[in-house]
This record gives C-alpha cells, sequence and structure tokens, in this order.
C-alpha cells in the first residue's frame, strides 16, 4: 500500500499531477546496495541520468556514493551537490569541447571514451590546459542483454564504445597520446537488466579483454562494468528493493581481477525506481463501444516510458481499499494516441477527482518530463512532508 489513511486525506485536496517520493525506501535501498557492495570492495557510481531531483542527490551522495554523468551539465550539478571530482565519471558518445573542459578542469576520475576520435580530442584539450585526463576505454562486448531494443547498448549495431574491431588502433592512439593516462576499461550493455546470467557473460568478456590489454603490456587499474540491473516493475510492493547480493555476488565470483585492480559500477535505476510514484487524478470518465477510458491530468510529458518503450508501469488507485471491478485504459490530457499510461487496467469502478498513482517511476519519470502543449513544470513532494502537514 503506498499510502496510510491519514497520508491519503493529507493528498486528496492536492494540485496533481505530482511526483512523490519515498525517502525511507530510498534510503533503505541505498543502504542495501552500499552494504553489498562495500564487503566485495566494490565501487558504485550513481547515474544522474535516472533521475537528478536535488533532495535525492543529496541523500545519494550522503551515503557515499560517487555519480555517473553523461553530459556537462550532469558533472556540474554532480560537484555542486557535493560529489567529490575524484568520484565522477562521464560517459556518452557525444562529448562536446565545452563538456570536456569543464571536466578537466575539475578533475573528474575518469571520461569513459567511446571512439579513437573523442580520444584524440581530449587528449587535444587536456594538452591546451596543461593536464592530464585519466580515462577508461569503452569496449561494445556484443552482447545482448534481452531487454528492450532501445535501451540496449551492447551489441556491435549500437553506437556506443569502441568496436572490437578497432581496439589495436586504440591502444596505439593510447601509447602517443601524451595527455591521456589509460586506467580502466568500460562495458555497460544495456537497461532493465532481470537475466543475471546476461551478468555472468559480461564477466567473460571483461576477462578476455582485460586479458588482451595486459599481454599487450598495458596494465589495467578499473574494470568498469556499468550497471543496468532491472527493478520489478511488475509488484513493486513485494519486491521494492532489487536483489543487490545476487548481483553484486556475480561479479565477486565470475571477474577476474587481481588485488590492485578495481571494479566500478554505475546503477541508476536500481537505487531510484521503486522510491518514487507518479500522483495523478481522474478529469473524465469515458466509455467507447468496447472501451472504457480514465482521462487522468497527467500525460506523456508528466512520464514518458510507456509512450517511448511501451513500458509497463503498475497503476492502482490510491484513495481507496476497493477491489478491482472495471478495465479502463488509463489515458492522459495530451494531444497524441501514444498518450496512454495503460491498456484495460484492473481498477475500482472510478470517477472524477479520484486519485491514480503510476508506481516505479523514479526513474526515467521526472527527468524526462517536457514542456510539450506548453505544460506546466513538473512538481514533487517527499514521504517526510506527508508526515508532517502537505506541502508543494
Amino acid at each position: 500500500m503506498l499510502f496510510n489513511n491519514i497520508q491519503r486525506e493529507r493528498i486528496r485536496d492536492l494540485e496533481t499531477p505530482f511526483y512523490y517520493y519515498d525517502l525511507g525506501l530510498l534510503n533503505e535501498t541505498l543502504e542495501q546496495a552500499k552494504h553489498a557492495a562495500d564487503k566485495r570492495g566494490f565501487h558504485v557510481h550513481y547515474a544522474l541520468k535516472a533521475n537528478f531531483n536535488d533532495r535525492l542527490l543529496s541523500v545519494i551522495q550522503s551515503k557515499g556514493f560517487g555519480a555517473d554523468c553523461v553530459s556537462g551539465n550532469e558533472v556540474q550539478k554532480a560537484i555542486d551537490l557535493g560529489f567529490s571530482a575524484d568520484k565522477i565519471t562521464f560517459a556518452g558518445v557525444g562529448k562536446s569541447d565545452k563538456e570536456i573542459i569543464l571536466s578537466l578542469q575539475h578533475g573528474i576520475f575518469a571520461f569513459n571514451v567511446e571512439s579513437i576520435q573523442e580520444m584524440e580530442v581530449i587528449n587535444e584539450l587536456a594538452s591546451k590546459l596543461g593536464v592530464i585526463a585519466k580515462v577508461s576505454l569503452r569496449i561494445n562486448p556484443n552482447i545482448d542483454a534481452n531487454t528492450h531494443h532501445y535501451i540496449t547498448t551492447g551489441l556491435d549495431e549500437n553506437k556506443f564504445g569502441v568496436p572490437t574491431s578497432e581496439l589495436e588502433s586504440a591502444a596505439s592512439v593510447i601509447r602517443q597520446a601524451k595527455n591521456v593516462e589509460l586506467i580502466g576499461l568500460h562495458f555497460h550493455v544495456g537497461s532493465q537488466i532481470t537475466d543475471m546470467n546476461v551478468f555472468k557473460s559480461l564477466c567473460v568478456k571483461v576477462n578476455e579483454w582485460k586479458n588482451w590489454f595486459e599481454e599487450r603490456g598495458t596494465q589495467i587499474k578499473v574494470l568498469n562494468v556499468g550497471g543496468g540491473l532491472g527493478v520489478d516493475y511488475q509488484h513493486p510492493d513485494d519486491n521494492p528493493i532489487p536483489d543487490f547480493q545476487t548481483y553484486f555476488e556475480i561479479f565477486d565470483r565470475f571477474l577476474e581481477r587481481a588485488p590492485h585492480q578495481e571494479v566500478h559500477f554505475e546503477l541508476g535505476r536500481a537505487l531510484v525506481a521503486q522510491s518514487g510514484s507518479l500522483i495523478t487524478k481522474v478529469l473524465y470518465t469515458k466509455s467507447g463501444v468496447k472501451k472504457h477510458f480514465l482521462v487522468v491530468d497527467a500525460g506523456m510529458t508528466e512520464l514518458m516510458r510507456p509512450a517511448l518503450y511501451q513500458a509497463y508501469h503498475k497503476i492502482e488507485r490510491v484513495d481507496t481499499d476497493q477491489e478491482p471491478g472495471v478495465q479502463y485504459d488509463v489515458v492522459g490530457p495530451i494531444c497524441e494516441s501514444s498518450d496512454c499510461f495503460g491498456k484495460e487496467v484492473p481498477l475500482p469502478q472510478s470517477e472524477r477527482g479520484d486519485l491514480i498513482a503510476i508506481r516505479t517511476a523514479g526513474a526515467y519519470g521526472e527527468v524526462m518530463a517536457s514542456h510539450y502543449n506548453l505544460r506546466d513544470e513538473v512538481r514533487y513532494l517527499y514521504s517526510d512532508a506527508l508526515n508532517l502537514s502537505p506541502s508543494l
């Protein structure tokens, strides 16, 4: 149950839509992840692209996580909110000169370099600044993550990483680059991965390429295996926290590493997804020949995933304990047929003004909000406000 009876009363008259963040669940998730990683000596960088809400980032930073960034603005936000520069990685296939210079000036931990040309650009800019850029070479391992094709990143056909066919050339460029220091290898095969065998396969590939570099005289300090651990969108109350123990245990068992080598992760969704829900209100009910519709005041402008990925989110009424009795298509107000959160969703008989929660929206929800149709800024509420007095 998302809200107790007292909280239900407190949210009943609040303006919707808004994101609701359960800070207690966030804290527990972070603590379990940190404990499971720390006892194996692993380093975890939080992927800001999942959610860069200031309040959530402050909590994450306070737990000692690093930051994984994919833009210069994310690097700057991480710095502004107290993440140590020596715990910040910068990934992405299209880093601009401006973003690279900003990151060099801050002295971040490492750039995850995705092409030979990018390596050359970083070396040139670092030379002009008189600094040494630490880099990890992102290798495309050609592993199928068995997830949606839009969030698969580790196949040969994807735009990410250096193809294995170019590694000899990349190694040559690195040896000649005077202002670049190769500290590690970086891998990331996709997102929302629930099949743990994918991570076993990744370990095999990491071992192969680590050995390939070391056989050629290049010592590797950092093995960055990315992230991708999925969450349970179907049953958020039964499985509110991912199985971090099993996840990290796989890498502990199957990844070959020397005592001097560090293992780094870049987790986003797994840390924040279940702590967020989108709260919306029924504006109108409609019935077609074969359909019943709930038109709610949130749309794809607040939560893009269902329209973009055909993603499933559990949808429930939060102002009643009645059993579901009607199947509704839950749709938003945006002038697009893709503005639909779920089809034939079993819900109690609903009316104008009823409150709906779209669960597991703490990752890739608020951060992907837009002003399409000139919509209002997305709003949010934290659980501690409900424990005291409602405030938005």
